[in-house]
């Protein structure tokens, strides 16, 4: 009985740092594109440069997105070496 209820613990686990992975990943895209699409509405009413103010954010929105993207890999490709080099050890 004991084996049945850890093994069931095991299967709902195995996708669950995936799922997690995959939203930090799309909140680095959607957060930053959100924010530009605001803030470049604004500055473009403030300062009257339509479309120059969103098309400028969202192009900082994109460098922002893929540095934040290209860091968050890192981290875990980072995390998946050194859980292999425990399993090796």
């Amino acid at each position: 009985m004991v084996e049945k209820i850890e093994n069931t613990q095991t299967r709902k686990a195995w996708w669950q740092p995936a799922m997690a992975l995959f939203l930090r990943m799309s909140a680095w895209i959607g957060v930053p594109v959100i924010i530009a699409a605001f803030l470049g509405k604004w500055f473009d009413n403030r300062y009257n440069s339509e479309p120059w103010g969103i098309l400028g954010f969202i192009g900082l929105s994109f460098i922002i997105s893929m540095v934040g993207i290209v860091r968050q890999a890192g981290r875990e490709y980072k995390k998946i070496e050194s859980e292999e080099n425990n399993k090796n050890n």
